[in-house]
């Protein structure tokens, strides 16, 4: 009988260690053919979901890069939404902890003047960025322009030197 309790306590402490590596790991990875991308519609608060098809590589940087690149590049030239600046593209990406660090390039300072286009532009790449679905545990996205913390934009109506989640907009 004491041996048939070890066996069993056994098999649990094995399956306890296989869900917490499957867990770790698993957490790392992005699965799936697609992500969701928001846009912002052209009211300027409400967002839209798109998806769009991955690539090969899945590992969470590499999602949260093309995740970024895609929500600055927008959807389709069809749909009527607020849109980053033309060329405006991501210079670079990391992650630390629940932050997205995401250096865009400088051509989004040509933003037109506003609060209303900033913070449209900025609340799609934030809900694109913080999706549970797609980056479990991302939670914010601190915001540099060409490698610089800035402020805010020439506009100056959108505050970028605090991380932003979706709690801001």
């Amino acid at each position: 009988m004491r041996s048939l309790r070890l066996i069993a306590l056994a098999i649990v402490f094995a399956a306890a260690i296989a869900g917490a590596w499957w867990f770790v790991t698993g957490r790392n990875h992005v699965s799936g053919d697609s992500i969701v991308v928001y846009y912002t519609k052209i009211d300027g608060t409400t967002e839209a979901p798109y998806r769009v098809s991955l690539g090969p590589a899945r590992d969470r940087a590499s999602v949260a890069f093309y995740a970024a690149s895609q929500a600055l590049a927008g959807p389709d030239s069809a749909i009527e939404a607020v849109r980053f600046p033309a060329g405006t593209h991501v210079n670079a990406l990391t992650l630390d902890g629940s932050t997205a660090n995401v250096d865009i390039s400088r051509e989004v300072n040509s933003a037109a003047e506003g609060g209303f286009t900033e913070t449209a532009v900025f609340k799609s790449l934030v809900w694109t960025l913080t999706d549970p679905k797609t980056l479990p545990g991302i939670t914010s996205v601190r915001v540099r322009i060409g490698g610089a913390r800035v402020a805010t934009l020439p506009g100056g109506h959108f505050e970028l030197d605090e991380p932003l989640s979706r709690a801001t907009f």
